[in-house]
C-alpha cells in the first residue's frame, strides 16, 4: 500500500484495539502471528524495541518501537479488559487476548478486522493483511534505510528475499524516520500564489 493509504486505513479504524493492532503490523512489520501472540515482556520502553520470540523459523529478534506505536499500546493497555487474567502477573499478559482465558485473539479475526477497515478507507486494490508488512519495508527502503537492517527487523534468512521488495519502490524519501511516525507528521502544503505575481518577481521568489 502507498503512505496515503495507510494513513487512510489506520484514520478509520473502528476502535483503539483495531488501530493498534494494524499499527503493530505496519508500524513495525509483524507478521499476523507475532502481532497477536505479543505479551507485556515483550514490550522493552527502556531500548524502544519490541521482542518477537519463537517466530518463523523458531528465530526471535528485535523490531522497532516508535514513540507513536508506544503512545497507542499505552492507551490500549488502559482500555484493555483484564477479566480474565487479573490474577496473572502483568509481564505474563497478553495484549490481545481472544475469547478463551490464557488464549489470544486468533489471527482469523485479525483478519477479518483488517478487511473490514480496508472496505472501510476505501482501498480498493486487492490487499492482505500481509501487505501492512510488506508496505513497512518498502516504505522503509524509500526512505533510504539501510537493506541490511530492514533484513534483520523483518527477520529474513536470505538478504534475496528483502531485495524482492526493492523493485517495489518508486518514490524516493530521504527522511530517516519510522513509517507510522511519518503518517503522524502533516504533509508539507504547497505555498498559494498571491494574485499579480510574476514567476520571476522578488514575491514569487521569496
Amino acid at each position: 500500500m502507498s503512505q496515503d493509504e495507510a494513513r487512510r486505513l489506520l484514520a478509520v479504524a473502528t476502535s483503539l484495539k483495531v488501530r493498534t493492532l494494524l499499527s503493530l503490523g505496519y508500524g513495525c512489520g509483524l507478521r499476523a502471528g507475532e502481532v497477536v501472540r505479543l505479551k507485556v515482556k515483550h514490550i522493552d520502553r527502556a531500548q524502544n524495541i519490541i521482542r518477537v520470540e519463537q517466530s518463523k523459523g523458531r528465530k526471535d529478534r528485535n523490531v522497532m518501537l516508535s514513540p507513536e506505536m508506544l503512545g497507542l499500546l499505552r492507551a490500549w493497555w488502559k482500555a484493555r479488559p483484564a477479566r480474565w487474567d487479573a490474577g496473572m502477573p502483568p509481564e505474563e499478559r497478553l495484549l490481545f487476548p481472544g475469547r478463551k482465558p490464557g488464549k489470544p485473539m486468533t489471527t482469523r479475526q485479525l483478519n477479518r478486522l483488517f478487511h473490514e477497515t480496508a472496505d472501510a478507507a476505501g482501498i480498493k486494490k486487492s490487499v492482505t493483511l500481509h501487505a501492512l508488512r510488506h508496505s513497512f519495508a518498502t516504505h522503509l527502503l524509500e526512505g533510504d534505510t539501510d537493506i541490511r537492517i530492514i533484513q534483520a527487523l523483518l527477520g529474513h534468512d536470505k538478504l534475496d528475499t528483502t531485495r524482492a521488495l526493492h523493485a517495489r519502490c518508486h518514490r524516493p524519501d530521504r527522511q530517516h524516520r519510522e513509517p507510522l511516525d511519518r503518517l503522524s507528521k502533516p504533509r508539507k502544503k504547497k505555498p498559494k500564489k498571491r494574485r499579480g505575481d510574476k514567476p520571476d518577481s522578488p514575491a514569487a521568489r521569496a
